[in-house]
């Protein structure tokens, strides 16, 4: 039936195929080519429907900024709320600076938020981990210190404590213009294990150890 079909077809088409030939017009095409696309010489890096001013950009940079570093690092509970918030909107500014980038306030001001954000990082791991530590050495004392139900020590204390204490010294080292925000994470995270663990450290004297 279906070589049937195909024979029938080609006939009615054949005759009309012949006279289109005969009085010289060419035959349509069974496709038709697509404009080419235009060849692009030069690219743009940077793409925005929104437009921020630079004004715009170095107001958003010291809010930003002002925002972050003014939150307490220490409070675990608040970087995990405001975090995700932190993360989204830097994440848009890294967009919308990109036009003034070249400039240098702009980038000296964004330099300074990456620092920042670098910073924050490293001391909210730092200091979650001071955390867990002495919660550690709390279960180790057993039930209100009296050793009763207690857990097992950590047999490597002093070890982790001299690498939370490197650590520490090398943010202050890197970074000393976030002094006070180190202090206030990894230099009081160190301070809270000291009371549970005797180590020692560089700073400890600011503590009254």
């Amino acid at each position: 039936m279906a070589l049937r079909a195909a024979r029938t077809l080609l006939r009615a088409s054949a005759p009309r195929i012949a006279t289109g030939a005969a009085r010289g017009l060419a035959p349509a095409p069974l496709w038709r080519a697509q404009p080419a696309m235009a060849a692009v010489a030069a690219t743009r890096s940077y793409i925005s429907v929104v437009k921020y001013t630079r004004d715009d950009v170095l107001e958003k940079l010291d809010a930003y900024r002002a925002e972050v570093f003014s939150t307490n690092w220490a409070d675990y509970l608040n970087l995990v709320y405001n975090g995700p918030f932190w993360e989204c909107e830097f994440e848009k500014l890294t967009g919308i600076v990109q036009p003034y980038l070249h400039e240098p306030e702009v980038g000296e001001k964004w330099a300074e938020v990456q620092e920042l954000m670098d910073v924050l990082y490293q001391c909210e791991d730092v200091r979650d981990h001071l955390n867990e530590l002495a919660e550690l050495c709390t279960r180790a004392s057993g039930f209100m210190g009296t050793g009763y139900a207690a857990e097992e020590k950590v047999e490597n204390m002093d070890e982790h404590a001299n690498l939370c204490a490197e650590a520490y010294d090398s943010l202050l080292a890197k970074h000393p213009n976030f002094k006070p925000k180190i202090e206030q994470t990894v230099g009081h995270g160190l301070a809270v294990l000291r009371q549970k663990h005797k180590f020692k450290w560089g700073s400890m004297h600011r503590y009254f150890f």
